[in-house]
Formats: structure tokens, sequence, C-alpha cells
């Protein structure tokens, strides 16, 4: 059976799961640079489960949309945490639900038997850790791509 390769998911929706931080690296590559608000983070503290609904700028599909010289796209997709223990914001106000966030980046930080702390950095000093008993994260995209608004591929230079 041969490796998953990159352009293999340019046509389809994403849907992945990360149960080790190799596999978180991978969610973290693509949803760099996904746009959302406050308002779409959600901790349900009795289900141990913490979501985010982002536009995510579909990396996959970058270098085939240059190619055919079509616009660069995005999709609205699902962030999913389960096992979730603690969450902590740092630099974020949850009560102000209009506030647009740009996520960076997501890393895991081990701990003892399996637990650990997934951290998501937005751009403008904000973060999230995430306290979790054991890494269980899923990355689902539920909308149809569409063309990005902004027309470009993000750039951090």
């Amino acid at each position: 059976m041969a490796d998953a390769r990159f352009e293999d998911g340019a046509d389809r929706p994403l849907w992945l799961g990360a149960a080790d931080a190799q596999d978180l690296q991978v969610i973290a590559s693509l949803i760099q640079d996904a746009v959302l608000t406050t308002a779409d983070i959600t901790w349900a503290k009795a289900r141990r489960e913490f979501a985010l609904l982002a536009n995510r700028f579909r990396w996959e599909d970058r270098e085939a949309a240059e190619r055919a010289r079509r616009p660069v796209e995005r999709v609205r997709a699902i962030l999913l945490l389960r096992d979730v223990l603690a969450v902590r914001a740092q630099g974020i106000d949850p009560r102000d639900r209009d506030t647009v966030l740009s996520l960076l980046d997501i890393s895991f930080a081990s701990g003892a038997d399996g637990a650990g702390t997934v951290t998501l950095t937005f751009a403008g000093d904000g973060a999230i850790a995430i306290d979790v008993e054991a890494l269980d994260v899923t990355l689902r995209d539920v909308t149809r791509p569409y063309a990005a608004l902004s027309g470009r591929v993000p750039d951090h230079g």
C-alpha cells in the first residue's frame, strides 16, 4: 500500500484524524491560515469536546489552482478535539464574539500516559491551550470550496 500524497485530496473534502503529534502536524499544515471569529469556537465541557468552525485555505489545491489559472479556494471546516479536560485562552476575549482570528499553528506538548496540551496559536499573540486526556483531533471539511475572497495565497513575509 502506498502512502497518501498531498494532491490526493485536491478534489475531495478532507476528513482527517490525529492520534499522535506527527498526525497533528499534518492537520496543522492544512488548517494554517484558517480564519474564524470567536463566535465560531465552542467548548462543550460536559461532552469533553472543543470545536471550531473555520474558513480553511485549501493548501492541497493551491498548485492545481495556479496551474489552471483559477482562483485559490477556501472551505468551511470543523476542527474537533475530544477528551478535553480544560481550556485556557490568552490574548483572546471569548465574550467579544466578533473578533476575527487567523490560525497560525497547532502544536502538542505531551505529558504523562498520552495526556498533554494542544496549543492553537493565532496571529496577534492570541493562543488557546487545550488540555487533553489523550490526543484525538479531527479536521473535516463541511462545505463545498469557494473562491477565496482575497484571491490571494496567504503570505507570512
